[in-house]
């Protein structure tokens, strides 16, 4: 101890003469034990710059042991520029007395033992002892500041991006049920074959960016998930063409999947942007160029078979892997990679958001993500996906399936703000042989659910105005009407309203949906057999 505390400067530890009562090895003493449990760097140079004294605070933020660096220049904690104008400004006050930081604070940058650049602020004292000046540096680490800084920056562009998405997608979806709904009908009545090839042409390009809507919302992090047994053979064979043109030519892209493949329950669109995300970081990390593969294979833990990585529990999982042939992560690395916002990308190239979107994707559909990563040798991101036993239930065409979701008598109140959206409702709905009435807004709906002509269903839309929102007229409508059925249905993905469960008894239909699914969840809803998407997943 008496080596390292002469190196830091000083006359020795609190021992010795200080035990003995010595004022000055007292007085050495007490700075030593302030020096050594001060939470910030502290650091003490003569007039020309070298270092009397090192902190135990400044060892451990700097890097170096203080005897490395008492009798140096102080300019070897600094990153150019400052390191080559330390010395001026020092000359320049003793000639002039002009102060440049002495006795303010100021933000700066510093420099590690090992290179590393990082902010710091700094504020200088000055004392003077037997006509010798001395100067203290008081430093303070702003990483982890700037850290949180520039992370409440991203969440803040993140949330300014989920509410313009959201809103883009409530108008755009708007439009896109009118243009899908006409076309549908349309197609049902045109009898010329090269006249339906036209319509259907069109129709298919208004699903196309329904799907676009779809990926807007996921960006924003307003998407509902909707899983449904899938599978992943399909959707990787559709989604290799996109991501070849996406990584460029450089990357070899490779799909393989098992001959003994199962279905999947997940939400193929979220799935497919997991997909996308991942090939992306791995371009990244290959930018001289590599190989990915995607492979898909069954694991059945249950088995116990070892294939399967610890943390993942007892079950039947499709694993999807993502692998590169890229730079890789240390196990530093790797372990924080799932965390919102952290990234090994330079400032504005990443947000840090990629992985842990994934990640929250996997889990919420009740599935585990691993990260195998070797410096030097590449990355592969697992994702074990619940299998699914049954089929998926077929998205027929309305010509073929709707005769079986046709009314039985009954009458549906019908509540939309927009015109043509609500004209479009009342056809489909009358082309399926409901009595319809119809309401611009919910003080109207609520004057025909106070009439007392017969009503079984409310099909309300979310966001309207006239001061009552769609889940609030679906309270009202049934403190009216107990027994009536309520369908709420908006071109947001997951309304507000919704997630706050004000509706629990209603069931919600998204904008645009296609006469086949508007029949079905209305003969379902009126059986009573159609379950509200919003109910608690185990």
């Amino acid at each position: 101890m008496a080596d390292e505390d002469s190196s830091r400067g000083d006359d020795g530890p609190a021992g010795g003469a200080a035990a003995a009562g010595d004022p000055v090895a007292l007085h050495a003493a007490r700075l030593r034990s302030i020096l050594d449990t001060a939470p910030d760097a502290i650091i003490l140079i003569d007039e020309r710059g070298r270092i009397e004294s090192f902190s135990r605070a400044a060892e451990r933020l700097f890097g170096y042991h203080a005897r490395e660096v008492v009798g140096r220049n102080v300019a070897i904690l600094m990153p150019h520029p400052y390191r080559e104008a330390h010395d001026g400004y020092l000359e320049r006050y003793r000639r002039t007395g002009e102060r440049h930081i002495i006795g303010t604070g100021r933000l700066a940058k510093a420099r590690r033992k090992d290179g590393g650049i990082f902010p710091i602020e700094l504020s200088v004292g000055e004392v003077e002892i037997d006509g010798t000046r001395l100067f203290t540096g008081f430093i303070r680490d702003l990483t982890a500041r700037r850290r949180m800084e520039q992370e409440l920056r991203q969440a803040q562009k993140m949330e300014a991006v989920g509410q313009l998405t959201g809103g883009v997608a409530h108008d755009f979806n708007n439009l896109l049920t009118v243009i899908l709904g006409n076309l549908e009908m349309l197609e049902m009545r045109v009898a010329d074959a090269r006249q339906q090839d036209l319509v259907r042409e069109a129709r298919e390009a208004a699903e196309l960016g329904a799907q676009l809507t779809e990926r807007l919302l996921a960006f924003g992090r307003r998407q509902q998930l909707k899983p449904r047994p899938i599978a992943p053979r399909a959707l990787l064979e559709d989604l290799a063409p996109l991501l070849r043109r996406t990584l460029g030519e450089t990357i070899e892209v490779a799909i393989r999947a098992a001959s003994d493949l199962r279905r999947t329950l997940v939400d193929p669109g979220q799935l497919q942007n997991a997909l996308i995300n991942l090939a992306l970081n791995a371009r990244d990390a290959m930018p001289g160029g590599g190989r990915l593969l995607i492979e898909a294979r069954c694991v059945d833990t249950r088995a116990d078979d070892g294939r399967a990585d610890p943390e993942v529990g007892q079950g039947c999982w499709v694993l999807l892997s993502v692998a590169d042939t890229g730079t890789g992560m240390s196990r530093a690395v790797a372990e924080r990679a799932f965390e919102p916002f952290f990234t090994t990308k330079e400032v504005g190239a990443g947000t840090g958001l990629g992985l842990s979107m994934v990640y929250g994707f996997v889990r919420q559909s009740q599935g585990h993500a691993v990260i195998d990563s070797t410096p030097g040798r590449g990355t592969t991101v697992h994702m074990y996906l619940p299998c699914a036993d049954e089929a998926p239930e077929e998205d027929a065409p309305a010509t073929a399936a709707l005769g079986a979701y046709r009314a039985s008598g009954e009458t549906i109140l019908v509540v939309e703000d927009q015109p043509r959206v609500r004209r479009l409702a009342v056809a489909r709905l009358r082309e399926l042989g409901y009595a319809v009435l119809e309401a611009p807004n919910g003080p109207a709906a609520l004057e025909c659910l106070a009439d007392p002509a017969p009503i079984d269903l409310v099909l309300t839309d979310v966001v309207m105005p006239g001061g009552m929102t769609g889940d609030e007229l679906a309270v009202r409508a049934r403190a009216l009407r107990p027994g009536v059925k309520v369908v709420l249905t908006s071109g947001f993905a997951e309304p507000a309203a919704l997630r706050d469960g004000a509706a629990d008894a209603g069931v919600f239909l998204k904008k645009p949906y296609t006469a086949f699914e508007l029949g079905r969840v209305l003969r379902r809803t009126l059986a009573g057999s159609e379950p509200s998407p919003r109910s608690p997943r185990p």
